[in-house]
Order: C-alpha cells, then sequence, then structure tokens
C-alpha cells in the first residue's frame, strides 16, 4: 500500500494532537448548547469518531452524504445529495466535521441546506483546509491544518474508495491518478 506515497504531509501524531486541540476548542464553545455534530460522509468519518471521543459536552451526531468527486480528481461543481440527515436540526446547534475543504462548493451547497432547516446555528471543523483551490468563501470556525495545492489521502479521505484506512495524511505520487 505504501507505494502511492509521494511523502507523509501530517503524521498520525500530529493529526491526534489536533483533534484534541479542536475538541477542546469546540467543548469550551458548546457548553450549556444542544449540539448535534454531522460528519459528512465517507471522508470525515475516522476524524469525527476521534473528535467526537474528546468533546467533553453532551450531544447527538449525525451522517450526510453529498459528492460532487465521483471517482475524480477534480469537483465536477454538481453537488448531489446521496445520504440526507435521519433527525431534524431545528433550533439546535449544528457543528459540520468535514475531513478536507477544497473549492468550497460542496460546503457552501451543504450549509445553505442546513440553514435552510431552522438550526440555531451552524459552524464548520475541518480537519484539512487548501485556501489556494478555494473557489467560494466559506468560513471555517474549527481547522485542524492548512495544506498545499496536492493531492493526499489518508486517515479517512480517499482516492477511488482506496487509501481511507492510512493512518496518516500523504501526498499521492502522481503517476498513481493521473
Amino acid at each position: 500500500m505504501k507505494d502511492y506515497i509521494k511523502k507523509i504531509l501530517i503524521t498520525s501524531e500530529e493529526i491526534e494532537s489536533k483533534v484534541k486541540e479542536l475538541a477542546n476548542g469546540i467543548t469550551n464553545d458548546y457548553k450549556d448548547k444542544d449540539l448535534v455534530v454531522i460528519g459528512v460522509l465517507k471522508g470525515a468519518a475516522v476524524f469525527m469518531s476521534d473528535l467526537i471521543k474528546y468533546i467533553d459536552v453532551p450531544l447527538t451526531m449525525d451522517f450526510i452524504a453529498v459528492s460532487s468527486y465521483g471517482r475524480s480528481t477534480e469537483s465536477s461543481g454538481v453537488v448531489k445529495m446521496i445520504k440526507d440527515l435521519e433527525e431534524s436540526i431545528e433550533g439546535k446547534d449544528v457543528l459540520i466535521v468535514e475531513d478536507i475543504i477544497d473549492t468550497g462548493l460542496t460546503l457552501s451547497y451543504l450549509i445553505e441546506n442546513l440553514k435552510s432547516r431552522g438550526p440555531r446555528s451552524v459552524r464548520i471543523c475541518t480537519l484539512l483546509d487548501k485556501p489556494e483551490r478555494r473557489k467560494v468563501d466559506v468560513k471555517v470556525d474549527y481547522m485542524g491544518f492548512k495544506i498545499p495545492d496536492e493531492f493526499v489521502v489518508g486517515y479517512g479521505i480517499d482516492f477511488a474508495e482506496n487509501y481511507r484506512n492510512s493512518p496518516f495524511i500523504s501526498v499521492v505520487k502522481e503517476e498513481c491518478y493521473k
């Protein structure tokens, strides 16, 4: 499996430390709130499961699945809802957990969709942010790492459904996806 790696960008130890730091900030901000943590499938599942272990306030969780990539390395710009929430978020404080924010198109669509359902608040937590690729301005409330415009996998992030199980974030060799 390691033959796809050009370089390790973020180690598993760095990820663990950052997850705890983010959870601490979220814990402080959501005391006495009705928190619903919404993971964006599939990429954010690993990050979210680690994150909520360290959030020290009552919360509920749900998942949503949207796609604009399919099996490509580039966003199509067309967002498709694959799985919707199971519970109402009306009057609740929503924290969207993302694996990576790239162009911002998918997340912008998701934010507007969720805001239309009447939550008290909507905030964003992402493990990775690629600001160089942004096409739509998205306010990130909790951000793990800013990364360069390179194709990455690991810790839940995939390429064609592969490499999600890597415990670190790595840059993929170009010949593996071109």
